[in-house]
């Protein structure tokens, strides 16, 4: 499941909306919605983005946090480190290697550091 899959599903559930109801309304299949939101779909186009937005009837913060996630729910990554440093190489190879195997609490930890170094002035 990819963050905006997980914040959508998330969005549902608050609303009690079954994923048949939501594709009828936006006019997509169910099965669409459910690879959506299992990372088994790439990030939602900029208009489905929107439509999905209209339907949650998000704005500001929300729809901000929204665009947000469908940016980082990417579930195929391609990390290029061409004129980075070795270790830059080093640490990308290693993530693709063992990613699968980490313990969730290692991923948070790291997605949290990581998080804090992004920051304006976290470096």
């Amino acid at each position: 499941m990819t963050p905006f899959g997980r914040r959508m599903r998330e969005l549902r559930a608050e609303r009690g909306v079954t994923l048949k109801e939501m594709a009828a309304e936006l006019g997509v299949s169910a099965a669409y919605l459910s690879a959506l939101e299992h990372g088994k779909r790439g990030q939602p186009s900029f208009m489905m983005l929107q439509r999905i937005m209209a339907y949650f009837n998000v704005i500001w913060d929300e729809a901000e946090s929204l665009r947000t996630l469908a940016e980082l729910s990417d579930p195929r990554v391609v990390v290029d480190t061409a004129g980075l440093t070795p270790e830059a190489t080093e640490l990308a190879n290693l993530l693709a290697q063992e990613i699968a195997t980490l313990p969730q609490e290692a991923i948070a930890e790291l997605l949290g550091r990581l998080k804090i170094l992004s920051r304006p002035g976290g470096h």
